[in-house]
């Protein structure tokens, strides 16, 4: 499937100078949001104006069984263009995760041979992976948080705006929370800390987070709201964070506010400062919610995975028979 290509209006008719806006088309299932998906939506957005995004409801393979590409006519009217896939992250390797409560996929945490087998295997047909759907490995690199960052310095009137947190799986829930953060000032700059993964599973226990800190700092730096992210940020606010950044207020959600190692209100600084707020995100989603989800639909989704591989390899083998004849 063409999960990663997206189609695009041409120059304008004639070839005069002055072309229309481009408008950019493309489509996917974008279940469960990662940000795989963001920096397919951020290239397509960057090959024309304007970006317009389908959600279907299945993610099969955009050919036929018989090899036949969907996006034909896009194609033979020189409207096609094609995003580079973002390797290391699939919505299956998430569900995986989840289902295998291994912390195996943490940062500073040795392979574990045993989670490699599982999600190997996990949702694996009887004729093997596919290319599209397989699990591969994640690789963070300078140049990926460059993608994705904006590469805004905070500027003079500007409110300084600190929230901190894990951020795992960012859903809706967390987007909802951050716009209602950003609408706290009329020139917000928001900066988001980071937990590492150790810090986030001592309070958030089981395999939390389902997300290590590299994937998350790249969902986290793709939303809108986010100018600036604190990798690794520490659990208390301190004296010293806020008087670095110049932060002006500091918010967190209507979630529990779990005490530091020492039993400590990890928000008393900027409660003594009298710059702490709680902000209602008016969302009842929480990543506990999504993983509760996954758990109790575990059959569904394994079989869900053998059906759309099972797809796949039938595709892949058509359009090596047609090489052939050709």
């Amino acid at each position: 499937m063409l999960r990663n290509g997206a189609a695009g209006g041409g120059p304008a008719a004639g070839g005069r100078a002055a072309a229309r806006p481009v408008r950019v088309w493309c489509d996917g299932c974008y279940d469960m949001v990662h940000y795989g998906h963001s920096n397919q939506l951020r290239q397509a957005r960057a090959m024309g104006d304007y970006l317009i995004v389908g959600v279907h409801t299945d993610d099969d393979i955009t050919l036929t069984i018989d090899g036949k590409d969907t996006y034909e006519e896009v194609k033979a009217a020189g409207r096609y263009r094609e995003c580079k896939r973002t390797q290391g992250v699939s919505t299956t390797d998430l569900v995986g995760r989840m289902l295998l409560m291994t912390k195996a996929h943490h940062s500073n945490i040795d392979e574990d041979l045993d989670y490699r087998k599982h999600t190997d295997n996990f949702g694996k047909g009887p004729k093997g992976h596919s290319p599209w759907t397989g699990v591969s490995q994640f690789l963070q690199t300078s140049q990926k948080i460059i993608q994705f960052a904006s590469g805004k310095e905070p500027q003079p009137g500007d409110t300084i705006i600190y929230v901190a947190g894990a951020f795992d799986l960012f859903h809706i829930g967390h987007v909802d929370f951050l716009e209602k953060v950003h609408q706290l000032a009329e020139k917000p700059y928001i900066i988001a800390g980071l937990h590492f993964d150790q810090e986030v599973n001592r309070y958030k226990g089981k395999n939390y987070p389902i997300m290590n800190i590299h994937e998350r700092t790249l969902s986290v730096l793709a939303c809108r709201y986010v100018s600036e992210v604190v990798i690794g940020a520490p659990y208390a606010v301190t004296a010293d964070l806020l008087d670095h950044f110049r932060v002006a207020l500091v918010c967190h959600g209507m979630t529990e506010v779990v005490p530091d190692k020492d039993g400590s209100d990890p928000y008393e600084e900027p409660k003594r400062r009298g710059i702490f707020q709680l902000v209602d995100s008016g969302s009842n989603l929480t990543t506990d919610l999504i993983v509760q989800r996954i758990i109790k639909n575990r059959l569904e989704f394994e079989a869900r995975n053998q059906k759309k591989e099972a797809k796949e390899l039938a595709v892949l083998e058509a359009m090596r028979r047609l090489e052939e004849k050709h």
